[in-house]
């Protein structure tokens, strides 16, 4: 059974701030479709969890996955739920206080 997959509020805000970026650099479809690819990519999540790279350094229970080549997503999983904690792009770097 699938997991449930929630966005902290810091995650929402993290992807709304990605696509404002994307769209003023870019073209604002182009950045519309890479973030409804990012969303769904934090969605797989739900049927595979465990997968990404455990992070214990940063803080207990914290899993990275990366998307393509560009953003880091970090993610907690407790009980049947995945928590989307943050969503890093173009390097930069998760700090616990999230």
């Amino acid at each position: 059974m699938p997991y449930e997959v929630a966005f902290s509020a810091e995650a929402e805000l993290q992807l709304q701030e990605l696509e404002a970026y994307l769209a003023e650099r870019f073209y604002p479809a182009n950045a519309e479709r890479y973030i409804q690819r990012l969303t769904d990519a934090c969605l797989a999540l739900a049927v595979a969890p465990f997968r990404g790279t455990i992070r214990d350094d940063l803080a207990p229970g914290i899993r990275t996955t990366g998307f393509e080549r560009r953003a880091t997503i970090y993610f907690k999983v407790v009980e049947k739920r995945v928590l989307i904690l943050g969503i890093f792009y173009g390097g930069r770097k998760f700090t616990a206080d999230l």
